[in-house]
């Protein structure tokens, strides 16, 4: 029932029965994955229902990736603390580990220079990398160098 992550299977098929069992059986902070969206929607259910609070639930697409999530949570429960990622960012970063995944699978390594992001071939070696081979990437400032984090004469 456990996967290497840490995260619970809710078993197929589902049924409201099954699916409340499994969840009740996790504490708070757990999540707990489905495969298909008739098992996350009879979950949703069952955490309202059941009063199950702090649980996720995520629905997985075929290549393991979280494509919906939800927490269950108290009403007037706090916010999670501003340092966190929303939801959405995490879906945003999960869209750009896959993204990453194609250029491993395409032979692009991804190089910081400084306080830029450049593009070069995986055939490149680390002593022949070179600004001729390499393609700047627009980050769209969201990437910084670690010069950058840490340079205070610029902060």
């Amino acid at each position: 029932m456990q996967d290497s992550d840490m995260e619970k299977k809710i078993t197929e098929p589902a049924t409201y029965q099954t699916v409340s069992s499994t969840l009740k059986t996790g504490a708070e902070g757990e999540t707990f994955c489905c495969t298909t969206e008739a098992s996350f929607d009879l979950a949703k259910v069952a955490l309202v229902k059941e009063k199950l609070s702090g649980i996720t639930v995520q629905l997985l697409d075929q290549d393991g990736y979280a494509v919906r999530q939800v927490t269950s949570k108290r009403r007037g429960a706090s916010p999670a603390p501003r340092e966190a990622l929303s939801d959405r960012q995490i879906k945003v970063v999960k869209a750009l580990e896959k993204v990453l995944m194609h250029c491993k699978k395409e032979g692009i390594q991804l190089v910081g220079y400084s306080d830029e992001l450049v593009a070069l071939p995986a055939s490149v070696s680390e002593e022949d990398i070179s600004a001729a081979s390499a393609v700047d990437v627009n980050c769209y400032g969201t990437y910084r160098g670690a010069d950058a984090i840490f340079d205070t004469d610029t902060n």
